[in-house]
């Protein structure tokens, strides 16, 4: 690994800027990619930006930006000329040359209308960037380290680092731009956002089966485009739509992983949503997310079926007088746990009087049958 401390000037850094929206943004003479594939869209606020350029109109000293030295070169009649990739900075480097181009103004003023000498003041800045050359995992490790100022990168941001690609790319296509295929397609299903690359890791731990680097790794290597992810996406996302009902409860929930498991069995729609919608209004279910589990395997684990409160084994322990009904010892309260006498699963309820207090080892032993 090799890193080595260089300055910029601003006037270097945004010569040549261009914003071509999808395929990206590129500075300093079109060695820069501002934002690569694995990058994030511009997602600093006005108050954000403004302070980025307060900064360096005050002459203060801006954070320390990292840029990736591609293994390949860009050849021009001089030689061949080194191209750079951004590892953190890019939100800094968009708002410095978005202001500079024009495109907002700082205090009312936009670059276009300083004076000349307060457009020198600012193209003479000097900004200090750290040129990082190395392997594909020598870069993942820079990213985790040096991700702790700013806004920092998800996890699946840092895996994009390591496995940019023509793959990448149009995974990105589908999933990663606002209103993407994937937004327009499953918005009502699945939480977070695209450019946050949210929607991207949902359905790589989907298709994945939480295996999502090995994944990326095996296909930014062979495959050229993403139209696999996109297709088993679709099939996802029709499968829930044509077997249930919607409700907003639904949003969030492990599709993918419903889907791997059980989207070839047969399902009678009808029975299946009678049995949601006496769950959904069942007030003993804590997670209604889990109903969706809970119909295809009957784990009540996935309901979080509500405990009953501490006033209510208070009086049951009281009326009981600290006996376990079942082994007919004696306990202190802590020593003793609720117990639904008619369980949930056979219709009781987390009621007064369906409350017992056994001791741990009886309520186990009774749990366990």
């Amino acid at each position: 690994m090799k890193i080595e401390l260089h300055k910029i000037t601003v006037r270097e850094l945004t010569e040549g800027y261009v914003d071509n929206q999808e395929a990206g943004v590129k500075a300093y003479g079109g060695k820069l990619d501002v934002r690569p594939p694995f990058q994030r869209e511009f997602v600093y606020n006005d108050k954000e930006r403004d302070a980025v350029i307060d900064t360096i109109v005050n002459g203060f000293p801006l954070n320390v930006m990292y840029w990736s030295v591609r293994d390949t070169s860009t050849a021009t009649e001089d030689g061949c000329v080194p191209t750079y990739e951004i590892i953190d900075g890019q939100q800094r480097t968009i708002s410095i040359c978005q202001y500079v181009n024009g495109d907002f103004a700082h205090f009312f003023r936009y670059f276009g209308n300083l004076t000349q000498e307060e457009k020198d003041q600012i193209l003479n800045y000097e900004l200090f960037i750290y040129l990082c050359t190395g392997s594909d995992k020598e870069k993942l490790k820079w990213f985790k380290t040096i991700n702790i100022a700013g806004k920092k990168l998800t996890n699946q941001e840092l895996l994009n680092a390591v496995y940019a690609s023509p793959w990448l790319s149009d995974a990105k296509r589908y999933f990663s731009k606002s209103n993407c295929g994937a937004y327009l397609m499953g918005n009502k299903y699945l939480v977070g956002s695209p450019i946050q690359q949210d929607y991207l890791e949902t359905v790589l731990d989907w298709i994945s089966g939480g295996q999502i680097e090995q994944y990326m790794a095996e296909h930014s290597l062979k495959d050229s485009d993403a139209t696999a992810l996109w297709l088993y996406f679709q099939q996802v996302i029709n499968w829930v739509q044509a077997k249930f009902k919607y409700r907003s409860v639904m949003k969030g929930v492990d599709w993918g992983a419903i889907f791997n498991k059980y989207g070839t069995e047969h399902i009678n729609i009808e029975e299946m949503e009678q049995r949601i919608s006496g769950l959904i209004q069942d007030s003993d279910v804590g997670n209604q997310k889990g109903i969706y589990w809970y119909v295809f395997d009957a784990d009540e684990r996935h309901l979080q079926i509500r405990a009953f409160d501490g006033n209510t084994k208070r009086r049951q322990y009281e009326k009981q007088n600290g006996i376990c009904p079942i082994c007919g010892k004696h306990f202190e309260l802590e020593q003793m746990e609720a117990d639904h006498i008619t369980p949930w699963s056979q219709g009781g309820h987390t009621t007064p009087d369906n409350c017992q207090m056994l001791c741990r080892d009886c309520n186990r032993r009774k749990s366990a049958k």
